[in-house]
C-alpha cells in the first residue's frame, strides 16, 4: 500500500459534510506506520487440497478448536433464515494472536476466509453459500474473543469479534453508559463487530447505522500479502503478535486515551432524519457515507477491534402507545415532531395490525422466555436450539422443525401475555406506533400528542405504565422470529417467506406500499414493521403455495426502485442482493484478490488476480 491518509480537517461534533467526511476508501487504506505484514502471500499460490490446509491448521489450533466433519459443523455453515454450504473445515480461534495465526495458514495455502461471530445475520452473509468455490473454504468463527475495554471512564468502549451487543449493554449500564444499538429486531446474540461491518441500524431514533473509523484489522493488499493495519488510535505495540496480544489482554492505558478527530460514531444522524424534506433514505447499507475501513466491511476484512462511542443513560423515560387508522396521520404526526421538537425520540417502532395479530400467536414462546429468563442465557439456548435442529432435520420420519412446532404448541398452555390497553388498541387502530421519549422530551411529547390527537376522527394514544411498556417492546420483538414461525406452521399451506428490509425517501407521506395485483395474486400475508422515525420498514410475505419466491422479490424490487427505495436497509447484502456499484467498488478495494467472503453481493467467488482489476 503506499500515498497518504485521508485528513479529518473540519469535522463537526454536529453535522459533518457528507462528501469530505466520507472519505473514498482508496484513500483510507493507504499505508503508514500502522501497517504490519505477515510476511506471507496468495498471490502466486496454487489452492492447496483440503488435508494440506487442515494439517496445517493442526499445527497452530488444539484439534478440539477445529471442527472438519460436516454433521457437526453444519450449526455454523448454515444462515439463521436461509442459506449455508460447504467449507473444508469451521475452527474457533481462542485469541487474537491464535486468529492472525490461522489467517497466516489460509493465505499461504490459498484459501477462502468466512469470518463469523454469532451467525445472527438475516440475509446469509457470514457463511459460506453453495458449493461453487474455487479454493478450501474456511469459517473461522470469533466468538470466543469477546473481551469488551471501556475507556476514558466508559466514553468510549473497544471490542474485540466475539463480543455481543447484550453484553456492551450489560458491562455499560453498570458505568451509567449505553451502547449504540440494544435489543433488536431478530435476535439477541448480534455481535458488536458484526454490526459495524453491516452498517446496521437499529431501535434507537438517535444513532444511525454502526459506524467507526477507529479498527484494527488484517486485510489481504493487492499483491497477495496478509497485513494487519491498526488505525484503532492506541498505540499497542510494534508487530503484529504484540499488538494482538496487548490487545487481547487489555495491556494498554484504558484512561486518559487522546482525543482523535476520527469518528467512533455517526454523530451527524439527528440532523439527517430530521430533513424531513429530502428525497433519499436516511440510512441504508451501501451509503457511501459511510464504507469505510471495517465500517460495512462484511467480513471483507478479519476485524479485530473496533472502538465505538458511547451514551450517556437517560434519567427519565416514558412510553407512549399510538393507535391510528391513517398512514397519512402517522406520517404527519413524524414530519411534525422531527421538524418542530427540540427533543426527538429515543425509540419509534411501528407495527402494523396484521404483524400485531402474529407476534401475539406465534412470537409469544419468544416473549415469555425474555420477560421471564431474561436476556443472558437465551443466546446459548438460541445455539442450542440451532444444533438441535440440525441433528433432528437429518431424521427422515420426523416433521421438519420439530422444535418450532413444540414450543409453538407449549406456547398454547399460557394465558394472554398482552396488556389489555394493547389489545383494545389492536382491535380499534390498524397502525401501532410505540414510542419512547426522554428527560425534557417526555413533557414536551405529551403535549404535542394532546394536541395532535385532539380532534383527530382516526387516532389516539395513552400513557404506558412501565409493564405496558416493557410488554409493548417485547411484543415488537417478537416480531421477526414470528413472522418465520408462522410459515413454518403452516408450511403445508403456504409457500416460501420472502424478507426485505428497505429505507424509503424520508419525505414520503405515502409510506406504506400499495401492491398491484400482478404481485398481490402470489402473497398469502403481508407483515409490516419498522423504524418509523428512520424510514426503515421490515417487510415480510408469506408467499401463496407454488408462487416463486424469486420472480415475486424481482417484481418487488422493482416497485421499490420505482418509489426510490433503497434495499437492504440494515442486513446488508449478503448472498441474497446484488451489490450496487458503490458498494462492489469497496468490496474490490478492500479484498483486491477476493479471498474474504467471495460472492457477497452476488459478485464472483473465484481468485482475483489483484493487479488487473485496478
Amino acid at each position: 500500500m503506499s500515498g497518504r491518509e485521508p485528513t479529518d480537517s473540519g469535522h463537526d461534533d454536529s453535522i459533518l459534510n457528507n462528501n469530505e467526511h466520507a472519505h473514498h476508501q482508496a484513500e483510507a487504506l493507504q499505508v503508514d506506520a500502522d501497517v504490519y505484514y505477515a510476511g506471507v502471500n496468495n498471490r502466486e499460490v496454487l489452492a492447496c487440497s483440503d488435508d494440506d490446509v487442515l494439517a496445517q491448521l493442526n499445527t497452530i489450533l488444539d484439534p478440539q478448536f477445529i471442527q472438519a466433519d460436516p454433521k457437526k459443523n453444519e450449526h455454523y455453515r448454515v444462515g439463521w433464515r436461509s442459506g449455508g454450504g460447504s467449507a473444508t473445515a469451521v475452527v474457533f480461534p481462542q485469541t487474537l494472536v491464535a486468529l492472525w495465526q490461522v489467517l497466516k495458514v489460509c493465505v499461504s495455502t490459498n484459501a477462502i476466509i468466512v469470518m463469523q461471530a454469532a451467525n445472527t445475520g438475516l440475509t446469509e452473509g457470514s457463511t459460506p453459500s453453495g458449493n461453487q468455490y474455487d479454493r478450501p473454504v474456511i469459517v473461522v468463527n470469533t466468538l470466543a474473543m469477546d473481551n469488551l475495554y471501556l475507556l476514558n471512564r466508559g466514553e468510549q468502549v473497544v471490542s474485540l469479534p466475539g463480543a455481543t451487543l447484550h453484553q456492551l449493554e450489560k458491562q455499560l449500564g453498570e458505568v451509567g453508559r449505553a451502547p449504540h444499538s440494544v435489543i433488536g429486531s431478530s435476535c439477541l446474540g448480534a455481535s458488536i463487530v458484526g454490526g459495524v461491518a453491516n452498517n446496521s441500524g437499529g431501535a434507537l431514533v438517535k444513532r444511525g447505522p454502526a459506524y467507526t473509523e477507529l479498527s484494527i484489522y488484517a486485510q489481504i493488499n493487492e499483491h497477495g500479502e496478509l497485513c494487519l493495519v491498526n488505525h484503532l488510535g492506541i498505540d499497542l505495540g510494534d508487530s503484529p503478535e504484540s499488538i494482538l496480544n496487548n490487545l487481547q489482554n487489555g495491556q494498554f492505558s484504558q484512561d486518559d486515551i487522546p482525543k482523535t478527530s476520527k469518528l467512533a460514531s455517526d454523530r451527524e444522524y439527528v440532523e439527517r432524519i430530521r430533513d424531513v424534506e429530502a428525497d433519499t433514505p436516511s440510512r441504508f447499507n451501501a451509503d457511501h457515507r459511510r464504507l469505510y475501513e471495517a465500517s460495512g466491511c462484511a467480513g471483507k476484512l478479519a476485524v479485530f477491534a473496533v472502538r465505538l462511542d458511547t451514551y450517556p443513560v437517560a434519567e427519565q423515560e416514558q412510553t407512549f402507545y399510538i393507535g391510528t387508522n391513517s398512514e397519512r396521520e402517522l406520517a404527519e404526526l413524524r414530519r411534525q415532531m422531527l421538524r418542530t421538537m427540540e427533543n426527538i425520540p429515543e425509540v419509534g417502532e411501528y407495527m402494523h395490525r396484521d404483524i400485531f395479530d402474529v407476534s401475539k400467536k406465534y412470537g409469544k414462546d419468544t416473549f415469555l422466555s425474555v420477560l421471564h429468563l431474561g436476556t443472558d442465557q437465551l443466546p446459548k439456548l438460541f445455539s442450542i436450539k440451532g444444533r438441535i435442529d440440525a441433528v433432528l432435520n437429518k431424521i427422515s420420519w420426523l416433521p421438519n422443525a420439530i422444535t418450532d412446532k413444540c414450543l409453538q404448541l407449549m406456547s398454547y398452555l399460557f394465558p394472554s401475555h398482552l396488556p389489555k390497553r394493547l389489545l383494545a388498541y389492536r382491535e380499534k387502530y390498524e397502525h401501532h406506533l410505540i414510542l419512547k421519549m426522554s428527560n425534557q422530551g417526555i413533557h414536551e411529547a405529551e403535549v404535542f400528542l394532546n394536541t395532535f390527537f385532539k380532534e383527530s376522527p382516526t387516532g389516539d394514544f395513552f400513557i404506558c405504565d412501565k409493564d405496558e411498556a416493557q410488554r409493548a417492546y417485547l411484543h415488537r420483538f417478537a416480531a421477526a422470529g414470528a413472522a418465520i414461525r408462522y410459515q413454518t406452521m403452516r408450511e403445508k399451506s403456504v409457500g416460501d417467506i420472502l424478507a426485505l428490509d428497505i429505507a424509503i425517501p424520508r419525505n414520503q407521506l405515502d409510506w406504506l406500499e400499495k401492491l398491484p395485483p400482478d404481485i398481490e395474486q402470489y402473497i398469502d400475508k403481508k407483515l409490516y414493521y419498522g423504524h418509523f422515525f428512520c424510514y426503515v420498514f421490515h417487510q415480510d410475505y408469506i408467499l401463496k403455495k407454488g408462487s416463486d419466491p424469486s420472480a415475486v422479490k424481482k417484481a418487488m424490487l422493482n416497485l421499490l426502485n420505482q418509489r426510490g427505495a433503497k434495499y437492504p436497509a440494515e442486513h446488508n447484502v449478503g448472498h441474497l442482493y446484488e451489490a450496487e456499484p458503490d458498494l462492489r467498488q469497496f468490496y474490490q478495494e478492500l479484498d483486491p484478490t477476493n479471498t474474504f467472503n467471495p460472492g457477497i453481493g452476488k459478485m464472483e467467488k473465484t481468485k482475483r488476480n489483484c493487479s488487473c482489476c485496478h
